[in-house]
């Protein structure tokens, strides 16, 4: 039996189990069932039958119980948080905890955004340690910093899930504006914190500093490095353009106004300004593109060293890295031209990720598209680019557009299902803005370095940035303005999102074998 087909149906078993423990609660004492059955169909293999055919169908079987039982232990161990009994016995009372910040700081139009490790609850004048992690929104001042010692005044809650909270804005793994992707749909909140092991929130709370210097030092360090740069480009490009550069290059979104953000969502342009594996992938195909010259691989090697160091900038957060992660895929998908391999890699890396935190699975559509949009790129952009002939290969127009369509394909049914919006002029859209974002990101990203330098440096490569930047802003705010530029479409379930899959999945598997075959 070859081993890739072992290999598949123990990825199945295992991220089948992680699926099905997401929404249903099957518990270890099924995973240990499942354990011991496989250890009688061994011994019935060995001792009864000797026929070779049924030895096959039962070794499958077993290998599929094993990594069936694997996928329920990983989640259950995930799952089985323990809760502070001083923090649970205080829901919904008013407490003073101290904390550290543990996350970089969000903020939105009002207030701040804080991600905190408690340490210290005070009761009755008596102060306890105590574990748990919450979310805290503060006032926008003072302004605090990733590892600040803070104490927080406050009603401790518990998450709650919602539904109907009107019009979305983007697709984000921030807490703080989930809320505000989801147009008219329900969601599971409390699930969706409980990935990053957050149970709590306190809203609108008092905060005051006790101290500085408690986090991780290279993760303080690159948050520092990361807001000088962006910073920088603040001082030498005017809003709005200086905040959209900050989130293309950075993911950096807390800064652009919700009126923009919403011009990019009915534009269907809403993914340039969220980190994911297609953008980066951007930037280090434009490093490659730019130091092609160079012998041995050169562009390669500096592709891939562009994508770390962009993870790096933003702080190498759990989404970055992932796609990060995708984009080095794809990278090697390009070099190599072996989609097998860059797909079984994609597998793997998905598989890994998920063993890590079995929770992104189902609740991080962060995780979900960039996946998604990875897949496209391997293996449905060079199907439609060999149909695209009639499209000129200049300025990597086909690659572009090719790449555009097939991430279009595979994300718009889950965009359906979770938000409900369908814009209608994502495509042309796309196609307008998309072959000036490699340009757009190389300029800006060389007018941040060369303002570290020296500042009438970076002048000149500023107004270069500000004039592409100001054209995408354009651009956007004319197919965002067009009637029906997006609607809204309620009615598209998750089963129906399924069976769109099962569909798209049939249709790659048979091109690609056509493309095998010649």
């Amino acid at each position: 039996m070859k081993n890739d087909y072992i290999l598949a149906i123990s990825i199945a078993g295992f991220i089948a189990a992680i699926f099905l423990c997401s929404f249903m609660k099957i518990g270890i004492t099924f995973s240990l069932f499942l354990i011991f059955l496989p250890l009688i169909l061994f011994l019935y293999v060995k001792l009864i039958t000797t026929d070779e055919e049924s030895r096959k169908i039962i070794f499958l079987i077993i290998i599929t119980m094993i990594s069936f039982s694997a996928g329920i232990i990983r989640y259950e161990i995930k799952d089985s948080a323990s809760f502070d009994l001083n923090l649970e016995n205080n829901i919904d009372q008013k407490v003073v905890i101290s904390g550290i910040i543990s996350d970089e700081i969000r903020n939105n139009e009002r207030q701040a955004i804080l991600v905190v490790d408690f340490a210290n609850i005070t009761l009755a004048s008596t102060s306890m340690a105590v574990f748990g992690r919450g979310i805290v929104s503060t006032d926008l001042y003072p302004e605090y910093k990733y590892g600040d010692l803070i104490k927080i005044s406050g009603k401790l809650e518990k998450p709650e899930n919602f539904s109907n909270i009107g019009e979305g804005t983007t697709i984000t793994s921030d807490p703080s504006q989930i809320k505000s992707q989801f147009d008219g749909a329900s969601f599971d909140y409390i699930s969706y914190l409980a990935k990053d092991d957050i149970f709590y929130k306190i809203d609108f709370a008092k905060t005051e500093l006790i101290s500085e210097g408690h986090g991780n030092f290279v993760k303080s360090f690159l948050f520092k490095i990361k807001d000088s740069f962006i910073n920088n480009l603040n001082k030498i490009i005017s809003e709005p353009e200086s905040s959209l550069l900050s989130g293309i290059l950075l993911g950096a979104k807390s800064s652009i106004d919700k009126n923009t953000t919403e011009i990019f969502r009915k534009a269907g342009l809403s993914h340039i300004i969220a980190l994911s594996g297609y953008n980066i992938t951007i930037v280090s195909d434009a490093i490659m593109k730019v130091f092609a010259f160079l012998p041995r691989n050169g562009g390669f090697i500096l592709g891939i060293f562009g994508i770390i160091f962009f993870v790096l900038m933003t702080g190498a957060s759990s989404t970055a890295v992932r796609a990060g992660v995708m984009a080095l895929i794809v990278i090697l998908a390009k070099s190599t031209r072996r989609n097998y391999q860059a797909g079984r890699a994609l597998i793997i890396a998905g598989l890994i990720m998920v063993i890590v935190n079995p929770k992104i699975l189902v609740f991080d559509i962060s995780f979900q598209l960039s996946f998604l949009a990875t897949i496209a790129i391997i293996y449905v952009a060079p199907v439609l680019k060999s149909r695209f002939t009639y499209i000129t290969d200049k300025f990597g127009l086909r690659d572009i557009i090719s790449s555009t369509i097939s991430a279009q394909i595979l994300v718009l049914p889950l965009i359906l299902n979770k938000m409900g919006l369908l814009s209608l002029v994502a495509l042309p859209a796309n196609i307008f803005v998309l072959t000036l974002i490699p340009m757009t990101m190389f300029f800006g990203f060389i007018t941040g370095v060369f303002s570290f330098i020296w500042f009438p440096l970076s002048l000149p490569l500023a107004w270069v940035s500000w004039i592409l930047l100001a054209y995408i802003i354009i651009v956007s705010e004319f197919f965002a303005s067009l009637p029906f530029s997006s609607v809204n479409i309620p009615w598209f379930s998750s089963s129906i999102m399924i069976a769109c899959y099962f569909v798209i999945t049939f249709w790659i598997i048979k091109e690609n074998a056509k493309i095998k075959s010649n």
